[in-house]
């Protein structure tokens, strides 16, 4: 952020010039509560989108837009008529892109005014997020936000001279419709290109520049103050009333609650104490999140963020990312102080994963839309129609399934509808659904817990457990006769390298529920990874993966950037420490040096986002910031930290030191990347090495699962086998030896080692002691 904000202040004087025009610069939230536009369907158009594979390009196919994917045949013609490029980025689960295309795009008089005066540009921000990243960065700095669908007017030489976010399709309240925008941009570029040329290559200076700013990094990484300073923050805009991190819209913020967990493990030793707020601030969150309508309580799953501060009405699209990283963090948080609110919801999130995301070969679909049909015979989808349900609904539903509750001494009716809080009028605040489309709905979120169900209706919990396993059965059965919503067929790399970590960190489990399925799923991603995700021929890594049948028949695929790479090693890192098979460990070395030539910043350190040389790219972007996704460098130092611990190898370290100092120098570096604030604590606290000697048996399993019961930030794990010969680097059968023909765990933690134990319940009290601690 710091490189972004930097940015900003040489755009803020290079913009002035032109504020008649990017002063109109709008977001969708602007427009929460304007009414709606449907225009006539396009069908009878057809355009280059068509060839496509991406489920986003398909979906606009058929707009009167002539639209071009992103690529050589858009520019050279943008260069041969003069005209300025319209690029227009989403993907295809966008509930706001959706909307545009609707209102302007299959609008027949703006599509021919588009025809007429600029090239269009269609890109799948999640097939090409290297296009994304680089005109995204100027929308933040040019209006302040940012978001999808994203409209950026380029030059033909790429350069952005205008951007905006959703833009209505006329004027309203004082603001420039879409239309009205096209005009003047296209008015603009004929009386002024040379001003617009020389605008455009200042943007393209300053973003430059912005990406020089090492200059004050380092070697006094001070790793004990960057933590300190970011607990401040976080612990000061907790928000004690419903958890999380400042108001309205909530988004989950993984790498925060992940940074905050570690923190809570080291707190003692940086802050001379266990620090219980820091705990309470990740656990309080996740219960909060889980109890919420983000939380998809009839199957499982959660929504992509909350439109309030209760975590209760969703934005209502599945991403896999989301479902990756929340089954992490429950399961890691499990592991500091057991809970079963998190573990159950982690298997539930297996259950949907599998059940309606997951490809026939073993890998995951990127996402479900959040708008759907009401009905089949619904004209126009709308979002959250899905999984909204009115009371009478619920009633009838429970009506039917009466004699499922035969013989209980309860009302299993009252007792769901108390729990979920649904209500005859409906549970949706009128200004969490600004456009009506949840009048008289229920989204079913839990605002007590199920001690407290139990207790107001003198049932054991066990006997409401059961109750609403059994009514969410059923309704999930009468849900599933709805139309659903859009499913994006796309398998993105970095996004299943980010379910892989979650399959292996619940798969370790032994209170799983799904532990076996879980296992099984991640053993079969990973032999996807490798046959399907990596290019073994040109040795890289592929950025998407559909269906057989259409990769068949692609032209060209589009390899793999920062993301795809450090996501999948960190993913091959933590099912080696499930599976302890010795190819994964292999694998995530190679791919790691595959990183380093492709991307690796020899002079100033850390790594680009896009191979060097990439076609059609203005400026070679770096990542400082972790949002919904942590960034690549900020799984980047773990993982060659961890590579460094295996291997002994010194490269990987100093790479994991240079890329620290590289970012160091931010302004509050830990709130704004607190996945490599986490990353940090590893590199300067040291790896905690275990060494398990043992022959393959139940004996040793003890051993292995004891380990796994805890949560261990910075674990090298080596298993081994006295009958096999195979060596690890410094570690062998020779200088790791059992004791008394025991199984045997040796436990060292940055090189300071304790004496060898083969007593299981001694092991578990060692790593009690410094891995986990009791509530006060």
């Amino acid at each position: 952020m710091a490189r972004l904000v930097h940015f900003s202040r040489v755009v803020r004087k290079i913009t002035q010039q032109f504020s008649e025009i990017s002063r109109q610069v709008i977001t969708a939230e602007m427009f929460n509560h304007y009414p709606k536009v449907t225009m006539a369907s396009s069908a009878a158009h057809t355009n280059r989108l068509i060839n496509e594979k991406s489920p986003y390009l398909l979906q606009h196919a058929h707009n009167p837009v002539e639209w071009y994917p992103f690529g050589q045949e858009a520019i050279e013609r943008a260069k041969a008529e003069n005209k300025l490029i319209f690029l227009s980025v989403g993907y295809s689960t966008c509930h706001w892109c959706h909307v545009m295309e609707k209102e302007s795009f299959e609008n027949e008089d703006i599509a021919r005014y588009m025809n007429e005066n600029f090239i269009n540009v269609k890109v799948d921000r999640e097939e090409r997020p290297d296009v994304d990243r680089i005109y995204m960065s100027f929308v933040q700095m040019t209006s302040g936000g940012g978001g999808w669908p994203m409209s950026v007017w380029i030059t033909p030489d790429l350069r952005p001279i205008m951007a905006g976010t959703y833009f209505p399709p006329v004027d309203r309240w004082g603001h420039p419709g879409f239309r009205t925008i096209l005009q003047r941009m296209a008015d603009k570029w004929r009386r002024d290109t040379a001003e617009l040329v020389g605008f455009s290559t200042s943007v393209v200076a300053a973003m430059e520049q912005s990406l020089q700013m090492a200059e004050n990094a380092s070697d006094e990484l001070n790793i004990e103050g960057k933590f300190k300073e970011c607990t401040r923050i976080y612990k000061a805009r907790f928000d004690s009333v419903w958890g999380g991190f400042g108001h309205s819209p909530k988004f989950p913020e993984v790498s925060r609650l992940n940074f905050i967990l570690h923190a809570f493990v080291h707190s003692a030793s940086f802050l001379g104490k266990t620090e219980e707020d820091l705990f309470k601030a990740v656990a309080f969150t996740l219960e909060k999140i889980c109890h919420g309508g983000i939380h998809d309580h009839i199957f499982g799953g959660f929504s992509r963020y909350s439109v309030d501060t209760k975590w209760h009405v969703p934005h209502f699209e599945k991403m896999l990312y989301d479902q990756a990283q929340l089954m992490t963090i429950l399961s890691n948080c499990y592991r500091v102080r057991p809970r079963k609110l998190f573990i159950d919801v982690a298997d539930r999130v297996f259950s949907y994963i599998c059940s309606d995301l997951r490809e026939p070969r073993g890998a995951f679909y990127s996402g479900e839309d959040a708008d759907s049909f009401p009905t089949y015979a619904s004209p126009e989808k709308i979002e959250g129609a899905f999984y909204g349900w009115l009371e009478a609904d619920i009633d009838e539903a429970f009506q039917e399934n009466a004699s499922k509750f035969s013989g209980k001494s309860f009302n299993a009716l009252d007792i769901y509808k108390h729990h979920y809080n649904i209500k005859a009028e409906g549970n949706v605040e009128p200004h969490s659904d600004p456009h009506g489309h949840l009048v008289s709905q229920n989204i079913l979120m839990i605002t007590g817990s199920l001690e407290k169900t139990a207790e107001h209706f003198k049932i054991s919990v066990e006997e409401l457990q059961e109750m609403l396993k059994v009514a969410n059965g059923f309704l999930h059965e009468l849900r599933n006769k709805r139309p659903r919503p859009h499913l994006d067929v796309k398998m993105v790399c970095s996004w299943n390298g980010l379910m892989l970590t979650g399959l292996s960190k619940l798969a370790s489990l032994k209170e799983s529920s799904v532990q076996r399925e879980c296992s099984e799923a991640a053993e079969t991603l990973y032999q996807f990874i490798r046959k399907e995700f990596f290019d073994s021929e040109v040795r890289k890594l592929k950025r998407v993966v559909y269906s057989p049948t259409e990769d068949a028949t692609s032209n060209s695929p589009i390899y793999g950037f920062l993301d795809d790479y450090s996501f999948t090693i960190r993913g091959l890192l933590d099912y080696y420490e499930l599976s302890l098979n010795e190819e994964v460990l292999e694998f995530a070395r190679d791919l790691q040096t595959i990183q380093d030539t492709l991307f690796w910043d020899s002079e100033k350190g850390g790594y680009f986002y896009t191979e060097a040389n990439s076609s059609n790219l203005i400026v070679r972007m770096k990542e400082d910031y972790d949002g919904a996704e942590p960034s690549g460098n900020s799984v980047s130092v773990k993982n060659l930290v961890l590579l460094s611990g295996y291997y002994g190898n010194q490269e990987f370290h100093q790479k994991a030191q240079k890329t620290l100092q590289h970012f160091s120098a931010m302004n509050s570096f830990g709130y704004a990347l607190p996945e490599m604030m986490s990353s940090a604590l590893i590199f300067d606290t040291g790896i905690n090495e275990i060494v398990v000697v043992g022959r393959k048996g139940a004996e040793t399993q003890k051993l292995l699962n004891v380990i796994r019961e805890f949560y261990i930030p910075g674990l090298v794990i080596v298993h081994v086998d006295p009958n096999e010969s195979k060596t690890f680097g410094k570690i062998t059968k020779d200088t790791h030896k059992m004791v008394n023909d025991l199984p045997t765990a040796y436990i060292c933690h940055h090189q300071q080692c304790l004496p060898p134990e083969v007593d299981v319940e001694k092991v578990r009290k060692i790593l009690s002691e410094k891995y986990s601690s009791s509530p006060p």
